[in-house]
């Protein structure tokens, strides 16, 4: 199975942290957490990843095809320039196989998936989150929820500050979805979707933005169901969240750290 994961958006909230980089390569514990996202997922079996970047792009192609040397000891010979890489790392990782496509510099939510359609189009289904948001979420129960259903689209919902959109619930098929009311309580979009392929019919190109249109005809279709996630989530969507994010790794205690 694939998961693909938005990483090519400004991040203006976070500017601070993002003129020299893409949000999702904004480190927490050293690592971006990009690779935190990653590793939720690798946790549950899940190794073979599109991201779909745009913004700096290149910082993370760059990661990518150091990322084998960086994590391993190097021994390098000045005199000819011959490196020789020691494997010793036996990560998570070892078995990742990471795509990195740049959907557009400009390219709205819907349109980076659309772009990935010849990545994804003969999948059974995919997982689809934001490069921005860690949980310690069951995977495995997630697909479990999706699969028990049979509609499109899975969003997985959680208890979030009231700044985020809404979500209204009958049972597990969702009713409303509010992107961004002014006051919000309950259930929000997590990220963590389970998605059937067929729902890149449901998006126009590339100013489609997912969380509008697309999200709201699978919800006129009845195609969206929504699995409720109790525990641990966080967005890292302004410089406060990341530096409580970041004390949390550094405190050992971590609720995302589930590899």
């Amino acid at each position: 199975m694939k998961a693909v994961i938005l990483a090519g958006g400004l991040g203006t909230r976070l500017s601070e942290e993002t003129t020299l980089r893409p949000k999702p390569m904004i480190e927490i514990g050293g690592k971006p957490i990009l690779w935190h996202i990653m590793s939720i997922y690798s946790s549950f079996g899940i190794n073979e990843f599109l991201i779909a970047a745009g913004y700096k792009a290149e910082v993370i192609k760059e990661y990518f095809l150091n990322f084998y040397a960086i994590n391993n000891d190097i021994t390098i010979d000045l005199s000819n320039g011959k490196t020789t890489v020691h494997n010793g790392n036996h990560s998570n990782w070892k078995d990742w196989k990471v795509h990195v496509i740049d959907t557009g510099m400009h390219t709205q939510t819907g349109g980076r998936l659309k772009r990935l359609k010849k990545w994804i189009e003969n999948e059974d289904i995919f997982m689809f989150t934001y490069g921005d948001g860690v949980a310690d979420i069951d995977i495995n129960a997630l697909i479990a929820f999706h699969k028990s259903h049979g509609k499109l689209a899975t969003v997985t919902t959680v208890r979030p500050p009231a700044r985020f959109g809404r979500i209204g619930f009958q049972g597990d098929s969702i009713e409303e979805f509010y992107e961004k009311p002014e006051t919000g309580e309950g259930w929000i979009s997590g990220g963590f979707f389970v998605l059937d392929p067929k729902v890149l019919d449901y998006i126009d190109g590339d100013e489609t933005i997912w969380e509008r249109d697309p999200l709201e005809h699978l919800l006129n279709d009845r195609q969206l169901m929504g699995y409720r996630h109790y525990k641990f989530w966080s967005c890292m969507d302004t410089l406060r969240e990341k530096n409580i994010l970041e004390e949390l790794w550094n405190s050992g205690k971590a609720p995302w750290k589930i590899w």
